[in-house]
């Protein structure tokens, strides 16, 4: 079973995540944080993930802690759902519309962490929702699963499609990457022989 259960408790934050990487889209997601709530469920669903996420923040400072947490925390999932990588296709990429939004995503589950990103997203909230923090959570997820993530805003206008975009493009593209390759199931998928 690819599974993981994150616990991560600091001074800002108290987060109990779970992850399955072979669910089905199923999603129990209580961050506090009412965007990123709606962001996560659409990343389970679209990631074909199941997702338990709860969360206990300092939202009374502002969202900023609970988010990037959170990406810390589902990133170290990832890592630890993913073991040592063995027999998945390593690469995923797609180009997803939203409306008048379309973002191109791309990831190597390389075990070498980084978050390229070129979103321009023209409002400063969605509803209370700090938009910039979109960026933060996707750093931080990249950097704990040990993913290369690219993602391109190449057209769009309105900040939630934007953003909601960015979401389903990154959780399908995992969905590729992460999918066991039948013909290589037993394998590592470098010549190297790890992804670490």
């Amino acid at each position: 079973m690819r599974t993981a259960i994150i616990e991560r408790k600091t001074a800002e934050t108290d987060i109990i995540l779970r992850l399955d990487l072979d669910g089905v889209g199923e999603y129990d997601v209580r961050t506090g944080v009412g965007f990123l709530d709606h962001m996560l469920t659409l990343f389970a669903r679209h990631g074909c993930v199941d997702l338990s996420v709860s969360c206990e923040g300092d939202v009374n400072v502002d969202d900023h802690h609970s988010v990037e947490d959170i990406g810390i925390a589902l990133g170290e999932a990832y890592a630890e759902a993913l073991g040592d990588r063995r027999g998945i296709r390593r690469y995923g990429d797609i180009t997803l519309p939203m409306d008048e939004a379309l973002m191109l995503a791309a990831v190597d589950i390389s075990g070498r962490g980084g978050a390229y990103l070129d979103l321009d997203i023209p409002a400063q909230k969605v509803g209370s929702f700090d938009t910039e923090l979109a960026e933060e959570f996707f750093i931080a997820f990249a950097r704990n699963a040990g993913i290369t993530l690219h993602l391109r805003q190449l057209a769009g206008r309105n900040s939630h499609h934007i953003i909601e975009a960015a979401f389903k493009a990154v959780a399908r593209a995992l969905r590729e990457a992460a999918a066991i390759d039948p013909d290589h199931a037993e394998d590592i998928p470098s010549t190297k022989g790890t992804l670490s």
